[in-house]
This record gives structure tokens, sequence and C-alpha cells, in this order.
């Protein structure tokens, strides 16, 4: 059974949600925030398998709701909903630690497919699209942001500490998957099985302490293996 909250301004968007999840022999909603800050305290009480995060939200928004519940380290995953595809909620909801985004008009289904793919682990959006995103966005990033501190002002592509426990097929296979490459992509380029790959992927996100392959592409960003095309 997959356990959501609902974080939503609106009544009756709420309304909508609780209906199709709970039409769902796999879902249930333990319950609902009206705001951000709603949201981050229901979350520590409730623990919930999947956050639904609205953005714009009065008072503490869904993006620094995102980066509350996911900085305490719990197994709660953030799917932020957003009004555009490529806007730059959806990017700031990802930094933020979101493990994947949906536009508020999807279709049910796939909204549905969304938080069941979340709850398991998996990334709602596709590498390629994280990408476009962050090449979109990367140069609206401020100064002295906390990637840039850890990694230092002077820090040199690759020197990220966080990267340090990889091999150099881990740091090689990291640089492909922030490229947008899928794993099957990855196995016919690097001549390797997908289940090495799969293996591979695995390790760099437990190593890196990346909560999905989403954030994997934002560390190959931050610590300068990709850049923006």
């Amino acid at each position: 059974m997959t356990t959501v909250l609902i974080a939503d301004d609106q009544t009756l968007q709420r309304f909508g949600f609780r209906m199709l999840l709970e039409s769902q022999d796999d879902m249930t909603v333990l319950g609902e925030a009206a705001n951000g800050g709603e949201a981050v305290r229901m979350t520590a009480e409730l623990n919930p398998d999947v956050v639904l995060m609205d953005v714009r939200m009065p008072g503490l928004d869904g993006i620094e709701a995102t980066r509350r519940i996911t900085a305490a380290g719990d197994r709660t995953r953030v799917l932020i909903l957003t009004t555009f595809d490529l806007d730059e909620y959806a990017y700031s909801g990802l930094r933020a630690g979101a493990s994947g985004f949906l536009v508020k008009d999807a279709q049910p289904e796939e909204l549905l497919a969304g938080i069941r793919a979340v709850a398991t682990g998996d990334a709602v959006v596709a590498p390629s699209l994280t990408r476009r995103l962050l090449d979109a966005y990367v140069h609206h990033l401020p100064s002295g942001t906390p990637q840039d501190t850890d990694r230092g002002a002077e820090a040199k592509p690759g020197q990220d500490p966080r990267l340090s426990a990889l091999t150099e097929r881990e740091r090689e296979i990291l640089t492909v998957v922030g490229r947008g490459w899928t794993n099957t992509e990855i196995a016919a380029r690097l001549h390797l099985a997908e289940s090495t790959v799969k293996t591979h992927v695995g390790r760099i996100l437990a190593k890196t302490n990346s909560r999905d392959r989403v954030q994997a592409v934002i560390l190959a960003y931050d610590a300068g293996l990709v850049h923006p095309s």
C-alpha cells in the first residue's frame, strides 16, 4: 500500500486528488496540507511514502517545504506539481530534492503512475528531460549556493568530495547519466551488460547519497562533470 500526503492550498484540488487516489486498491491518503508548513509537519508525523506537493502555497511554499522534507533524511519522497513542464518551479523543485514533477493537467493515469514510480524509488522525469531543465536554468543559480560552498570556489571539475568514493568506472557512468543517457544507451555505448549498468548506478546512488537518478544528474552538474550544452 502506497501512502500519500496531499499538499495543495486549493480545497477542491485536494478533494479531487483524494477521490482519485482512494479509488485505487494500492493507495491510501494519510492527510491533506493546505500550505508548506503543514506539509512539513504532517510529513514528520505521518511518514508517508509520497508527498504530492503543489508549489504555490501561502506562507511556506512547496519548494522550501520539499527542501525541508528531503533534508530530514526520511524515506518520504516528493512529487512536485507544476503548471508548465519546463518552468523554473520544476527546476527549483528538483534541486530541492524532489524525485520528479508532473504538470497539473496530467491525465489521471499519469499521476497515478508517477506516484507509484516515486514510491518505488524511480524518478518521474526522464534523464533527458532533467538535463533540459538543468541546461535551461543552471545559469540562474545565485552565487554562493550550498553546492558551490560544498565544492569550494576554486574546485576543479570532478573534485567534488561527494565523488571521492567512486571508482573510475562509476565516475564515468555518473558523467553519462548526467548527459541524459539511459541504462540501455550506457550499456550499448560502453559495451556493458545492462544489469551491470544498473548495479553501477545503484552503487553510485548509495555512495553519493543521491535519493534517485534525478539527484545524480544534478550532482553531475554540481561536480562539473557535465556542463550546459
